[in-house]
């Protein structure tokens, strides 16, 4: 189990850098620029995933207050991106350093709605990864109704591929 978590830990990394890196090389009007989408732009979308990941740390981590980052959020797209690739690199390091039975441990946390609920961590690390897929698929069209030409492919086979 840890060796497939580690995997889809290290992919969500380089694949949001791969999407971050087409997204940076814009100006920052198309990060500004609204779509009809979940969230009405780019910039809104990293910070959404941002967010999430976030909440889920502090989930994780037990932490009586969880604060979405957006809260006391005011800084350009770069800053959005530097801090999702940090979160990112999170992920990665816990689990890199948990045993297998961490994976599995159940852990307590309310919900949006101040509802208690369990979950392992296992099912919650897959929830963060699928998540950061799902958004990036609409940061992909996003950028495609930009006119942007050159997005890079973030499949998780390129991934496997690029590291043969």
């Amino acid at each position: 189990m840890k060796e497939l978590l580690s995997q889809l830990a290290a992919y969500n990394s380089w694949a949001n850098q791969r999407l971050i890196d087409a997204i940076l090389s814009q100006p920052e009007e198309i990060s500004q620029k609204e779509f009809p989408s979940s969230f009405k732009s780019i910039q809104a979308t990293l910070l959404h995933m941002w967010d999430a990941e976030s909440i889920w740390w502090q989930r994780m981590k037990l932490q009586e207050t969880v604060t979405a980052p957006s809260n006391n959020f005011n800084g350009s797209t770069r800053d959005i991106a530097t801090a999702l690739l940090h979160q990112n690199k999170l992920w990665e390091t816990w689990i890199g350093n948990a045993s297998n039975a961490a994976f599995e441990h159940v852990f307590m946390y309310y919900s949006s709605k101040r509802e208690p609920v369990k979950m392992p961590i296992l099912q919650m690390l897959l929830q963060v990864f699928n998540h950061g897929t799902y958004h990036r698929g609409q940061l992909v069209n996003m950028l495609r109704q930009a006119g942007v030409q050159k997005i890079p492919q973030t499949d998780f086979l390129i991934w496997v591929w690029g590291k043969k």
